[in-house]
C-alpha cells in the first residue's frame, strides 16, 4: 500500500482553513453569548426604571401631603407661632392708591 505524501503547501492550506472555521465559530459563540448577557441586562434594567418609577410615585405623593397648606397652616400656628397679618400689617405695592383720587 502506497501513503501519499502530502505537500506542504496543502498541510498548510487546511491547517489555515481549520484556524478560520475555528475563529469564525468562536466569533459566533461569542456573539451570541454577548446578546443573551445584553438581552438579561436589558431585561434588569426595565425592571429598576419600573421600581424607580414607583418610587417618584410615592415620593411625589408624600411630597403633595407635606405641602398640604392646611398642615403647613396648622404647622406654623402651632410650633411657629405665626398669626394671620393685621390690616395695617398688609403693605401693597403695585396698586394705585384707593384713599387718593
Amino acid at each position: 500500500m502506497v501513503r501519499k505524501k502530502y505537500q506542504r503547501k496543502e498541510v498548510l492550506l487546511a491547517l489555515g482553513c481549520a484556524l478560520l472555521a475555528i475563529a469564525i465559530l468562536t466569533f459566533y459563540i461569542w456573539h451570541q453569548a454577548a446578546i443573551i448577557s445584553l438581552g438579561y441586562q436589558t431585561v434588569r434594567l426595565e425592571d429598576e426604571i419600573v421600581r424607580v418609577k414607583i418610587e417618584i410615585k410615592k415620593l411625589e405623593t408624600r411630597k403633595a401631603s407635606l405641602l398640604a397648606m392646611d398642615r403647613v397652616e396648622e404647622i406654623a400656628r402651632a410650633k411657629l407661632n405665626l398669626a394671620e397679618p393685621r390690616e395695617e400689617q398688609i403693605i401693597y405695592e403695585g396698586f394705585p392708591a384707593t384713599d387718593k383720587k
